[in-house]
C-alpha cells in the first residue's frame, strides 16, 4: 500500500449535528480502529449519540446497500436525526436488554455448541445396534452419515450382521426429531397444582374462594354451583366432601338459571354449563390469546421434570449412543469448562483414520467454546434453560458468537456489556475487546464500569446532566486527559479523588431480622442466613453463584406465600420474618408506547384533567375530566388519535414518522387547547419540566406533592410530557419508586435486581440517596448487585460463592463491608478492598 493510499483512509468517524432524543446538535468524531467509551449521567444522550446515531445510520447505510427485494424482508431503521455522518462503517449492536429466549432455548443451542456436539454424536460416536452390540467409531460409520436419502447412516452390525439405520445429527435435536413424545422436547411436564385452585378456604364460593373462578368469563360459577345444590354461603373449608368434589371435579353439565351480565341485564332460564375448578383453569390455558392471560393462568400449573426423559428433552433410546464413554445427555450436562475433557477423551477413542476429519470438527468446537471461556461462562451448563440466564450471561453469549466470527472492518457498538459481570469478569471482558480490535474493528462501549472506561483507547463524555441538562459533549481524549480534567464527572473515579461513601451506614446487627433456610435448589445444596431489617443489604458473589436462585426464586416468594397463608416454596426449609409485603423494582421500561408519559404514570394526569374540568369554559361546553385525556376520543387529535404523530408508509422504505399537521404535536383536539387554567392550556402544562413545575402549582397541593417526590428522586429536568418508554433504565427504577415514598413501609422488602444499569457512579449516589428515603421510611432493602460503589455504601453484606454453577451456592462471607475490607476473605471482599483502596 502506497503512503498516498494510506493518507486517504478515514481515521475517525464524523458526526455532525446529532440531535436526536436531547442531543443538542453536537459534532463528534469517533476514532476508528480503536476501543472508545462513551459516558456520562443517565439520560444525558450516550445511547442517543451510540445507538440513535452511529448504529442506526451505520445498519441503515449497510442494509440500502442491498437489493429491493431482500430490504423489503428486512426491517430498516429511520434515518437518523442528524446532518451528516461521514466514514461510518458497518455496525453491529449489543444491546443493553437482550429478548428473553424461549423454553426451548438453552445455552447448548443459544451458543450453536450443541450443534457441533450433535455432529461429533452422528460422525464419531459408538451406535448400537437393534441387538445391542456396540459399534466402534470408524471412518466407515462417518461416510455413512455423510450419505444422502434412505442410504444415509445405513450400517450393518458386524457380529450380528443386522442392517439398522444410525442416527443423524438432526435425530439428535430435541428441537426436531429427536425431541422426547411425552414432553415434546421441553423436558417438563405440567399440572394442576391443587393447592391453588383455592384461593382462601375460610372465604365462601360467593365470596370468591375459588381462585379458579376469578378467570375471565367465570364469574358466575358460584351461582351455578348453587343450581346444582351447592352452599355457597357457607365457608368453602365447612362444605362436606361432597360439595367440595363437587367444586373440584363436577361433571360439565348445564343449569338453567337467572343470570345478570355485568352490565346489569338479566338473562331468564339461561343454560349455563357448569366448569369445576380444574376445567376452569384447563380451558383457559387453550383458549387465552393475551400474553397477560397466560400469565395469570401459569400461576395455576406446577411444572415437574418430564418421568420419560427425565428432563434431558430428548428420546431415551438416543442415550444408547456414546462419545468419549458419554451419551448425549450427559454431555450436555457437563460445564463449559468440562468440554474439554470431554473432547480428550473422544479423540483417544478415534481410529487414525477418522482424525483428519475429527480436527475439522474439534476445530469448530474449539472455535465456539473459546470465547465462552474467556467471558467467564465456565460455570454455566449445556442443558441449562436459557430463560433462566441473567441478562450479563445473555449478552456475553451473544458477545462471544460475534467474536467467533472473526469479522474485519466492522463498527461493534455495546450497550452496558458488563450487566452481571463480577469484577472478575471484567478482564474476560476486556480481552474480548481488544481482540475485536485487533482483528481490524473499531468497538464503541457505553458503560459506566471505570476499570472498563479506564481501559479504553479514547473516552467520550456527553452531559454534563441529564435530560434538557445533558446532550452535550462535554469533553473527550483519553483517559489520561479526562482523568486530569476538573470539568469531568468520571475524572474522580479514574485518578482517585471521588467520595465513595454517599450515606451514613448503619450499624448491624438491626433490632429484627429475616431468618431462613434454603436448601436443594440449583447449586445451592443448604442455606442457612440472617439478613437485617430496616437495613440495606447487598447479596454479591460471582456469576452463577446462586444469588437469583437464593433471594428471586426463594426468598421474596416465600414472604409473599407466608404472609398469604399459603405454603411455602420446597426449597424454603424456613422462614421467620416480620415483612409482610415484597415490592420488585428494575429498570425495565415503563409503558409499551408513547401514550405513557411522565404525567399519566403518576397521578399528576388524573389532578390536571380534573382541574381543568373545573373551569368556567369547561363547565359550559359540558367537558368532563375525559376530555382532558388525548387517549379518549372526546380530546384526542382526530388526525393523530393523540399521539402527536403520524407515520406515512413508503413501499421499499422504512416507515417515516412526523409531527402531526393538524395539532402540531399536542395530541389534543384545538378547541380542548382553548380551555385555560391561569394562562395554561393542558398542552402548555405538559409541557413544562418538574422543576417549572413545582413553581406554578404551588398552590395545587394533590400536584406539588407528586412534582416535589419526583424532585427528591432526582428527576426534577424532565417534563410532564415526556414518553416513559423513553426514559434510561435509571430514570424508569427513580420513577417507579415515587408512588413508595407517600407511607410507612415498615413491613416492606425492596428488592432490586442489578439497580445499577445504566447508571453513572454520580446516579449511584442518587439511588442510593432514595433507598435512604426508603429505610427513613422503615422499609428494608436486598440488593442484588456487582457495583462496588453500591457495595461499599451497604449496611451489610452477604457473599455468594466461591465461584459459580457446581462451585458457589455456598454463604462465602458475611458482616458489614468495613469489616469485609480488612480481612477480605471471598473474591468480593478482595476487589472491594482493592477498589476502596485506590480512594484513600
Amino acid at each position: 500500500m502506497t503512503n498516498k493510499q494510506v493518507s486517504t483512509i478515514p481515521a475517525q468517524v464524523e458526526v455532525r449535528g446529532g440531535r436526536v432524543h436531547n442531543l443538542k446538535n453536537i459534532d463528534v468524531d469517533i476514532p476508528l480502529h480503536k476501543f472508545v467509551a462513551i459516558s456520562g449521567l443517565s439520560g444525558s444522550g450516550k445511547s442517543s449519540l451510540a445507538m440513535g446515531i452511529l448504529y442506526e445510520e451505520g445498519s441503515r447505510r449497510y442494509l440500502e446497500a442491498l437489493s429491493t427485494y431482500t430490504r423489503r424482508r428486512i426491517k430498516l431503521g429511520a434515518q437518523a436525526e442528524v446532518t451528516s455522518v461521514k466514514h461510518i462503517p458497518s455496525a453491529l449492536a449489543l444491546r443493553q436488554r437482550p429478548s428473553i429466549p424461549s423454553e426451548r432455548a438453552t445455552v447448548g443451542t443459544m451458543s450453536e455448541m450443541f450443534n457441533v456436539i450433535r455432529l461429533i454424536f452422528s460422525r464419531l460416536g459408538s451406535p448400537v445396534c437393534p441387538n445391542g452390540h456396540r459399534l466402534k467409531p470408524s471412518l466407515t460409520i462417518a461416510e455413512a452419515m455423510s450419505k444422502s436419502g434412505e442410504e444415509m447412516g445405513r450400517l450393518t452390525c458386524p457380529v450380528c450382521g443386522v442392517q439398522f439405520s444410525a442416527y443423524s445429527a438432526e435425530d439428535f435435536a430435541f428441537n426436531s426429531a429427536g425431541a422426547c413424545d411425552n414432553c415434546q422436547g421441553t423436558g417438563k411436564v405440567r399440572q394442576i397444582d391443587e393447592s391453588k385452585l383455592i384461593g382462601d378456604p375460610t372465604l365462601t364460593l360467593a365470596e370468591g374462594a375459588v381462585a379458579a373462578w376469578h378467570l375471565p368469563g367465570r364469574n358466575f360459577m358460584p351461582n351455578v354451583a348453587e343450581q346444582a345444590g351447592v352452599r355457597i354461603n357457607v365457608p368453602y373449608q365447612d362444605l362436606t366432601d361432597k360439595e367440595k368434589d363437587f367444586v373440584l371435579n363436577g361433571p360439565a353439565k348445564k343449569f338453567e338459571m337467572d343470570f345478570r351480565s355485568g352490565t346489569g341485564r338479566v338473562f331468564h332460564d339461561f343454560n349455563a354449563l357448569y366448569e369445576n375448578a380444574h376445567e376452569a383453569v384447563l380451558r383457559s390455558a387453550q383458549t387465552s390469546k393475551s400474553e397477560r392471560s397466560q400469565k395469570r393462568i401459569s400461576e395455576f400449573f406446577s411444572y415437574s421434570t418430564c418421568p420419560v426423559c427425565h428432563g434431558t428433552r430428548l428420546k431415551p433410546e438416543l442415550f444408547k449412543q456414546e462419545a468419549g464413554g458419554l451419551n448425549i445427555a450427559q454431555v450436555t450436562d457437563l460445564t463449559l469448562g468440562e468440554l474439554s475433557g470431554w473432547k480428550k477423551a473422544v479423540l483417544k477413542t478415534l481410529p487414525d483414520d477418522t482424525l483428519t476429519m475429527a480436527g475439522s470438527l474439534f476445530k469448530e468446537f474449539d472455535d465456539n467454546l473459546r470465547p465462552l471461556l474467556e467471558l467467564g461462562l465456565d460455570y454455566l451448563t449445556l442443558s441449562r434453560n436459557g430463560n433462566t440466564l441473567s441478562t450479563g450471561e445473555l449478552q456475553r453469549i451473544q458477545l462471544a458468537r460475534t467474536l467467533r466470527t472473526q469479522t474485519t472492518g466492522v463498527l461493534y457498538i455495546l450497550d452496558e456489556p458488563s450487566i452481571g459481570l463480577h469484577p472478575d469478569n471484567i478482564k474476560g471482558l476486556l480481552g474480548v475487546f481488544h481482540e475485536l480490535v485487533a482483528q481490524g474493528n473499531s468497538l464503541v462501549v457505553v458503560d459506566h464500569n471505570v476499570d472498563i472506561i479506564r481501559e479504553a483507547d479514547w473516552i467520550i463524555e456527553i452531559g454534563p446532566g441529564s435530560g434538557e441538562e445533558g446532550g452535550q459533549v462535554l469533553n473527550s481524549g483519553s483517559p489520561q486527559t479526562i482523568a486530569a480534567d476538573p470539568n469531568s464527572n468520571i475524572g474522580p473515579y479514574l485518578n482517585g479523588t471521588a467520595k465513595l461513601l454517599a450515606r451514613t451506614r448503619q450499624p448491624v446487627p438491626a433490632k429484627k431480622s429475616i431468618d431462613f433456610t434454603v436448601a436443594d435448589y440449583y447449586n445451592i445444596k443448604k442455606i442457612t442466613g440472617q439478613l437485617p431489617v430496616g437495613r440495606l443489604s447487598a447479596i454479591t458473589g460471582f456469576s452463577g453463584a446462586g444469588k437469583t436462585s437464593l433471594i428471586l426464586d426463594s426468598l421474596v416468594p416465600a414472604i409473599t406465600d407466608q404472609a398469604n397463608g399459603r405454603p411455602l416454596p420446597k426449597q424454603v426449609k424456613s422462614l421467620t420474618t416480620p415483612l409482610k409485603n415484597v415490592v420488585s423494582v428494575d429498570a425495565a421500561p415503563i409503558g409499551k408506547t408513547t401514550r405513557s408519559t411522565v404525567a399519566t404514570y403518576t397521578s399528576i394526569m388524573d389532578n390536571l384533567r380534573k382541574l381543568f374540568a373545573a373551569q368556567p369554559l369547561a363547565k359550559e361546553r359540558h367537558y368532563t375530566a375525559s376530555y382532558f385525556s388525548y387517549n379518549n376520543k372526546q380530546g384526542a387529535c382526530p388526525t393523530c388519535g393523540g399521539t402527536g404523530v403520524v407515520t406515512l408508509d413508503i413501499q421499499f422504505l422504512p416507515d417515516m414518522q412526523q409531527t402531526c399537521p393538524s395539532c402540531d404535536g399536542a395530541r389534543y383536539r384545538q378547541e380542548i387547547q382553548e380551555v385555560k387554567w391561569h394562562d395554561y392550556s393542558i398542552v402548555d402544562l405538559l409541557k413544562l419540566d418538574v422543576r417549572t413545575a413545582l413553581n406554578v402549582f404551588a398552590s395545587e397541593p394533590k400536584i406539588e406533592h407528586e412534582l416535589q417526590l419526583l424532585d427528591e428522586v432526582g428527576l426534577a429536568y424532565l417534563h410532564l410530557g415526556e414518553s416513559t418508554p423513553s426514559l434510561s433504565g435509571g430514570e424508569a427504577q427513580r420513577l417507579k419508586l415515587v408512588k413508595h415514598l407517600n407511607r410507612r413501609q415498615s413491613t416492606t422488602l425492596f428488592v432490586f435486581d442489578e439497580p445499577t444499569i445504566g447508571l453513572h457512579p454520580l446516579d449511584v449516589k442518587t439511588l442510593l440517596g432514595v433507598m435512604q428515603q426508603l429505610l427513613d421510611r422503615g422499609a428494608t432493602i436486598l440488593t442484588i448487585t456487582h457495583d462496588l460503589n453500591l457495595i461499599v455504601n451497604a449496611d451489610y453484606l452477604m457473599d455468594l460463592g466461591p465461584r459459580g454453577g457446581k462451585n458457589g451456592g455456598r454463604v462465602v462471607a458475611t458482616g458489614t463491608p468495613q469489616e469485609l475490607v480488612k480481612k477480605p476473605t471471598s473474591l468480593t471482599t478482595q476487589y472491594l478492598a482493592d477498589y476502596v483502596h485506590r480512594f484513600e
